[in-house]
């Protein structure tokens, strides 16, 4: 027997369409393989960060921290946001991926 959600007004809720990819891809770095920090591309140029804020209005969705990290503040806010991308784009193996990576210099 499958399980079905109740009829209650409280599971009427859906969840906004998700964001077309389609609207935004003109706005991604495109990847370099040679280049590190932020010729690596990999990821949203800061105009496609814009456009992503008016598609969503709330976002708080920000660039890379491209500058290098010898050069931040230890502790500070962008680099405890470089460690944190670092931490958890460790298996991304992907040329993009790879790019990002070297954009945020993982």
């Amino acid at each position: 027997m499958a399980y079905t959600q109740p009829s209650s007004p409280l599971f009427a809720k859906s969840k906004p369409p998700a964001p077309s990819k389609k609207k935004s891809l003109g706005y991604y770095n495109k990847a370099n393989k040679t280049g590190t920090g932020a010729a690596a591309g990999g990821g949203m140029t800061k105009k496609g960060v814009e456009k992503y804020k008016r598609d969503n209005p709330g976002s708080k969705l920000q660039t890379a921290v491209t500058k290098d990290p010898s050069k931040l503040k230890p502790g500070g806010k962008a680099a405890k946001r470089r460690k944190a991308f670092c931490a958890r784009s460790k298996s991304w193996k992907s040329e993009r991926g790879r790019a990002a990576r070297r954009r945020w210099n993982c």
